[in-house]
C-alpha cells in the first residue's frame, strides 16, 4: 500500500448511502484517509439519431448526480469530516458496481466502501447488484457496511477479525489485513470456523475425535497465520478456533462488539488479484453483524 490510504465511497441519496459514508468517515477520520466520494448514474440513452443522445435526459441524470454529491458533502461535516478534505466524482455507467470499479482506476483508491442493498435486516448486510459486481471483481479490497450502520455507527473502530482457512494464496490477503490494522491501529483476532456437519455424532461413534483433530489442526494453521500477520511485530494478534454446525450459527457464537471489523478472503477458484465472493465467504457477508472487508485473491491492493 501507499504511504495514505485512498478510500473511495459509493454514495447514492438513501440509506445504503449514508451507511457507506458513514463507515468512509470512519476510516477517514482514523487514517487520516484521502475520501473520495462517487455517485454513479445511468449512462445517457440513444436517441432518435444515430449517435446521439437526448440532450435533456442527459441534464437531468448529471443535475441528479450533482444532488446526491451536494448532499454527501453536507453529511460529512456531521461526521466529523471537512467537505473541503473529500474529493466528488459523478460518473455514468450502467453497472454501479462497475462503475465505482472504473472510479477507483481513475483516483488510485485503494479500498471501496459501499452500504448493504435495501432489503437486507437491519444490522446485516445483503447483497445486491451493486455489492455482487464488486464482490466478483473488484482489484481492490471492498468494506461493507450493515444496514442502519450510519445511525449506530461507533466512535472508532475496535479491533479487525479474519475470518480465516489455511489454503493457498492466503498469505497475501493476510499481509494485506495486518496492513489495514496497522493504519488503524488495531489488534488482528484470527478465527477459524471449525464446522461440524449436520448428523455427524448420529454416524460416528467417535464424532467428538474428529472435531478435536479438526480443532488441533486448526489451531496449528492459525499460528502460522498469526506469523504471517504480526510478522513485524507492529500488530498484536490472537487466534481462536471455533467449533459449530453451519457458518452462521457458529459466527453466532464469535464475540463482535461495536467497533468490529470481520476480513474474509476471497475464492480461491476466482481470478488472482480480483475480488471473488465464494460460497463461505458470501455465507460471512450476510450472517456478520459488523462492517465486513473482502480481500482480493493474492492481495491487490494500492
Amino acid at each position: 500500500m501507499s504511504d495514505r490510504l485512498r478510500v473511495l465511497a459509493g454514495y447514492s441519496p438513501d440509506d445504503r448511502g449514508e451507511d457507506a459514508l458513514a463507515l468512509a468517515a470512519l476510516l477517514a477520520r482514523g487514517t487520516g484517509a484521502a475520501l473520495t466520494v462517487a455517485n454513479v448514474h445511468p449512462p445517457a440513452w440513444p436517441a432518435r439519431g444515430p449517435g446521439s443522445v437526448d440532450a435533456e435526459w442527459v441534464g437531468y441524470l448529471k443535475e441528479q448526480s450533482a444532488a446526491a454529491l451536494a448532499q454527501a458533502g453536507e453529511r460529512l461535516g456531521a461526521l466529523k469530516v471537512a467537505k473541503k478534505d473529500a474529493a466528488f466524482r459523478q460518473h455514468a455507467h450502467r453497472g454501479s458496481g462497475r462503475g465505482l470499479i472504473e472510479v477507483a482506476g481513475e483516483t488510485g483508491a485503494g479500498l471501496i466502501v459501499i452500504g448493504s442493498a435495501p432489503r437486507g435486516r437491519r444490522g446485516r448486510i445483503a447483497i445486491g447488484s451493486t455489492a455482487d459486481q464488486l464482490l466478483h471483481g473488484s482489484p481492490v479490497p471492498v468494506l461493507l457496511a450493515p444496514r442502519g450502520y450510519a445511525e449506530e455507527a461507533p466512535e472508532r473502530f475496535g479491533r479487525l477479525t479474519v475470518a480465516y482457512w489455511r489454503r493457498r494464496d492466503t498469505e497475501a490477503p493476510l499481509a494485506v489485513a495486518g496492513a489495514f490494522a496497522r493504519r488503524l491501529g488495531l489488534p488482528v483476532r484470527l478465527v477459524t470456523l471449525v464446522l461440524r456437519p449436520p448428523g455427524l455424532p448420529a454416524r460416528f461413534l467417535r464424532a467428538d475425535d474428529v472435531v478435536q483433530r479438526q480443532l488441533a489442526q486448526a489451531e496449528k494453521d492459525l499460528a502460522h497465520a498469526a506469523g504471517v500477520v504480526g510478522a513485524d511485530g507492529a500488530v498484536e494478534v490472537r487466534t481462536e478456533a471455533v467449533p459449530g454446525v453451519g457458518i452462521a450459527k457458529t459466527l453466532g457464537a464469535v464475540d463482535m462488539p461495536p467497533g468490529e471489523v470481520l476480513a474474509c478472503m476471497s475464492s480461491h477458484d476466482g481470478p488472482l488479484r480480483k475480488v471473488f465472493l465464494g460460497e463461505s465467504a458470501g455465507k460471512i457477508v450476510r450472517a456478520a453483524p459488523c462492517p465486513v472487508l473482502v480481500l482480493p485473491r493474492g492481495g491487490g491492493t494500492r
